[in-house]
């Protein structure tokens, strides 16, 4: 460690979004950057998919142990789809933070106040929101040729997902991708400078005034 690098927590950054506006790609780029960033991986009840890894993809589970996980409040955030479950251990993203590492989340409004609720002093939540609803409708629309009422449950299920915006801690408008990338590479930056976050402060400063 470089002499004055002050040692520091990690932190959680969440990237929520309606479907369209563009976190995927955001989140792989941030990934590509920042080396001290790493994804969180869920687990999950659904079978192995082909040339998928155990604990790099996902954590397969049976139900049994999910349920025993969830009864031992082990999971920061978890949920059902359809007749899967799925969820964030604690005990590895715990360990991450300690380690000054921070880890990124790719989960919707629910699973965020879950997260809040277990780990607020951590998170830093960033929502990503598309320039403006025309552009909104032609990214959905140009994912495939879908029917029309898809296409409409799609706008609906977006509009729920934004008006959560508010619960956030920062809005970005992914207007021009790099424009987006770069403006959560500086909220990271910043959230890192943090004072209660830089745990090796009180060392630092106390080695200046001797």
């Amino acid at each position: 460690m470089p002499k004055n690098e002050i040692t520091r927590r990690g932190l959680m950054l969440v990237l929520s979004s309606p479907s369209g506006a563009g976190k995927s790609s955001i989140a792989r780029e941030l990934l590509a950057r920042e080396a001290e960033l790493t994804m969180s991986v869920s687990a999950t009840t659904r079978p192995p998919r082909e040339g998928e890894i155990d604990g790099k993809d996902y954590h397969f589970l049976s139900k049994d142990k999910y349920k025993e996980m969830v009864e031992e409040k082990a999971f920061l955030e978890h949920a059902q789809v359809f007749d899967n479950f799925y969820g964030t251990p604690k005990e590895p993203v715990m360990d991450a933070l300690k380690a000054g590492r921070d880890v990124l989340f790719d989960i919707d409004w629910q699973g965020t106040q879950q997260v809040s609720a277990n780990a607020l002093s951590d998170l830093v939540r960033v929502f990503i929101l598309p320039p403006d609803h025309d552009e909104l409708e032609r990214r959905l629309r140009g994912r495939a040729l879908d029917p029309e009422e898809v296409i409409q449950r799609r706008m609906a299920d977006a509009a729920s997902e934004m008006s959560h915006w508010a619960e956030y801690d920062y809005v970005i408008v992914n207007e021009d991708l790099e424009v987006a990338i770069n403006e959560v590479q500086g909220v990271l930056h910043a959230e890192r400078l943090k004072r209660t976050r830089r745990v090796g402060l009180p060392e630092f400063v106390n080695s200046l005034i001797g």
